[in-house]
């Protein structure tokens, strides 16, 4: 929304926008409710939904927490709650692209560094399944995108 909203000021610079550029805004307006009572589910299920998918990371692949033979797990969760709590403004804001270029794409040096894409996959694949077992279908509608762009940025080479 942010985003968008600073695009709209940019390109209606000395005049009025369209009906066709307000559009966005309508549309925003009419989610917004479903966003707040998403946006408060994943705040009070983000420990849930945390151990959820560590379980069932450890049973598909326990070496996702490993590097080398160190115990990498205590870091994949601090960092799995800052990208889920980014992940909820993003949706809460509808705002995608801040996420990918002021967050991201930077996140994504670290987790090469730590060489930890394989990891980082399999995390947001498993989180949109377990957070479908915690929203609505419409809720789940509004997430599971934004969860897909971070399995995309933070999970590709």
């Amino acid at each position: 929304m942010l985003s968008q909203l600073e695009k709209l000021s940019l390109d209606t610079d000395g005049r009025y926008a369209t009906d066709e550029e307000l559009a966005f805004v309508s549309t925003y307006v009419q989610s917004f409710g479903t966003r707040v009572q998403t946006y408060q589910t994943l705040q009070l299920v983000e420990a849930a939904i945390v151990q959820q998918v560590e379980a069932k990371m450890r049973a598909i692949d326990p070496d996702l927490f490993r590097s080398g033979n160190e115990d990498m797990s205590a870091k994949w969760k601090r960092d799995t709650v800052r990208v889920l709590r980014y992940s909820a403004v993003a949706m809460l804001m509808n705002d995608p692209d801040t996420l990918r270029e002021r967050f991201l794409l930077w996140f994504k040096t670290i987790m090469k560094a730590f060489s930890a894409q394989k990891s980082c996959n399999a995390t947001y694949v498993v989180m949109q399944e377990v957070v479908k077992q915690h929203l609505t279908p419409v809720q789940a509608s509004l997430f599971c995108p934004i969860l897909e762009i971070n399995r995309q940025v933070l999970g590709q080479d």
